[in-house]
């Protein structure tokens, strides 16, 4: 039986044809991870057919987009804009991976969608972010400066009364302001939630060894139920931005109100792995192929989510 072809890649490089299956999730069978066969639509001709030598994947599972200059960013998101428009299902698509990697995008669109988030600017004006400061420590508020464009925590200042806002280089060229919310010195924590296909998979609760909670910054976690206004918000958070799957970070205010932070559309799970009793990659792989490409997934049977 052969399996269906899907692209699993953790790097999008120069060159469409890197896209394809870096090995087949066909029989993953140390892994327990089976796909059926499956027929192609009938609109899908293959690349050999288009004169190209080779057929295009069923399906690709983006797992990061490699970092380079922004002509070889944008080449790369345009393979996946061009996958998608060939109807190869990308997973996440280049929408969604752009909507989120853009932190004032993901802002535009929480707020356009009515999900309660913190209190955030966005310039290019020294002058404005400066303004902006002064304004929010005049009534005892810290700001967070985070990077457009970062994960995992790096880059982050946090801005209290007397501080002076980071240079042009250093943030190049846009200041990114979101108000912060303390938890209490020495208690800092977050939610993340893993969704996808419209449902909560996983969630915990991270406990930093500073304000920044990020597992790569030494966090500890701790597995809790995603259920509740914890697990509709993020959902609501995944579908603003159009992802198949995300990882949702959350907090509560002092008035146990739930905020999202942000949205990461190419999250990583090795952390919350660690509190989950299933394999995440299974139940994403499931949602994949079940959803986009209308088969199941073998003698996997069914993926425990609780």
């Amino acid at each position: 039986m052969r399996g269906a072809q899907v692209g699993f890649h953790r790097r999008v490089h120069r060159e469409g044809q890197r896209l394809r299956a870096a090995g087949q999730v066909a029989r993953e069978q140390q892994r327990g991870a089976e796909l059926a066969e499956r027929s192609g639509p009938a609109h899908r001709r293959s690349r050999q057919e288009a004169g190209g030598g080779e057929r295009e994947p069923d399906a690709v599972f983006v797992r990061s987009i490699e970092a380079g200059s922004f002509e070889q960013v944008t080449l790369r998101l345009s393979v996946l804009h061009a996958l998608r428009e060939l109807g190869v299902p990308v997973y996440n698509d280049a929408r969604a991976i752009e909507r989120s990697v853009d932190k004032s995008m993901t802002t535009f669109l929480l707020r356009r969608h009515g999900i309660p988030t913190l209190p955030t600017w966005v310039t290019e004006r020294e002058s404005v972010a400066r303004g902006i400061l002064m304004r929010e420590t005049a009534q005892r508020h810290e700001l967070v400066v985070k990077p457009l464009f970062g994960s995992q925590g790096k880059g982050l200042q946090r801005l209290a009364s007397g501080a002076s806002v980071p240079g042009q280089n250093e943030v190049r060229g846009v200041w990114y302001l979101q108000r912060f919310l303390n938890c209490g010195e020495g208690k800092w924590h977050d939610w993340r939630v893993l969704v996808a296909g419209g449902r909560p998979v996983s969630a915990m609760l991270r406990r930093g060894r500073s304000w920044v909670t990020n597992v790569a910054r030494g966090a500890r976690v701790e597995a809790v139920d995603a259920q509740g206004d914890l697990a509709g918000l993020a959902i609501e958070a995944a579908e603003a931005v159009g992802a198949d799957y995300a990882g949702v970070d959350l907090m509560r205010d002092a008035d146990g109100r739930w905020l999202v932070l942000e949205v990461n559309s190419i999250p990583a799970w090795r952390g919350l792995q660690a509190v989950t009793p299933f394999r995440i990659a299974d139940v994403l792989a499931r949602d994949l192929v079940t959803r986009h490409l209308g088969q199941a997934l073998g003698r996997l049977g069914p993926v425990r989510t609780r």
